[in-house]
């Protein structure tokens, strides 16, 4: 997934963002199933989220709305 901040145009993979950072998903770059599990999870383009906890190598915590997320780097990365 490719995101922005809220305050930059900078575009960065999600496992790239820093914990309590807003961003919103510019595009997502996988297969057609990641697309789908991810869009099912409520992670589609032009949706704002907030990491709100990332451990180095194993995941990342994301707030969608009102429900958390855990996402594993890889996926964090497309």
């Amino acid at each position: 997934m490719l995101m922005q901040t809220e305050s930059t145009q900078h575009i960065f993979p999600l496992g790239m963002a820093s914990e309590h950072e807003k961003v919103k998903i510019v595009s997502i770059h996988g297969g057609k199933m990641l697309t789908k599990r991810l869009a099912s999870m409520g992670l589609i383009e032009d949706i704002e989220i907030q990491v709100l906890q990332k451990e180095h190598n194993n995941g990342i915590i994301v707030l969608c709305g009102e429900t958390r997320l855990a996402l594993g780097m890889g996926m964090a990365h497309k």
